[in-house]
């Protein structure tokens, strides 16, 4: 399970590598504080920005994170971020998240479309065994839209993680295996070939 900075690329969403030169444009995508309400990390203002981005690279140089900027096509602008995080090569799994969208693109197939890129290269390429999905258990439309992917709920981890405004959060846990990504890859294909905007998971 090589883990390396790639492009993938989509109809309308392309996934490139984080650098440091996206900041501005991921603050700009990013300054809408209803967009950080169930994340664990935030990036309002500019500095938390220069942070996430600056950590997220760190994460990356240690093996332990692989982040990627949110390109929608149609307008060629960055409209948000996400990763693979939590990464175990002896294990060969890995997580998605600290995914989140500007506003302006939820409920569009941008990140529905980011998840089967983002799953299509971990099962397909990486050969990935595992991949976990977590959100906020006080987040019911993530889970649902989850849910509306194909991943299995494996349980709750309570009192997980301190929030940024002091909130101690459950944790819902979802997973997709090996065996399940060829019909999760139906399900997803189907949604995209519609062309229809689906709700965005965030």
């Amino acid at each position: 399970m090589e883990i390396v900075p790639i492009e993938l690329i989509g109809k309308r969403v392309k996934l490139i590598p984080l650098e440091i030169e996206h900041t501005h444009d991921l603050f700009e995508a990013g300054k809408y504080p209803e967009i950080w309400t169930y994340i664990a990390r935030r990036g309002t203002t500019l500095n938390e920005m220069q942070n996430l981005v600056q950590g997220a690279i760190v994460a990356r140089e240690k093996g332990q994170e692989l982040p990627f900027v949110i390109v929608d096509q149609w307008t060629n602008r960055i409209v948000g971020s996400t990763r693979f995080l939590n990464i175990s090569k002896p294990n060969k799994s890995l997580q998605i998240g600290s995914t989140w969208l500007t506003p302006e693109v939820w409920r569009t197939r941008i990140n529905t479309e980011c998840k089967y890129l983002l799953l299509h290269h971990c099962f397909e390429t990486l050969s990935t065994l595992r991949v976990e999905i977590v959100t906020d258990s006080r987040n019911i439309r993530s889970q649902k839209a989850i849910e509306r992917l194909g991943a299995v709920k494996e349980g709750v981890l309570r009192k997980h993680r301190i929030m940024p405004d002091g909130f101690v959060r459950d944790s819902i846990f979802y997973s997709i295996i090996a065996q399940e990504w060829e019909k999760v890859k139906v399900r997803l294909e189907g949604y995209l070939s519609n062309d229809v905007d689906n709700q965005s998971l965030i």
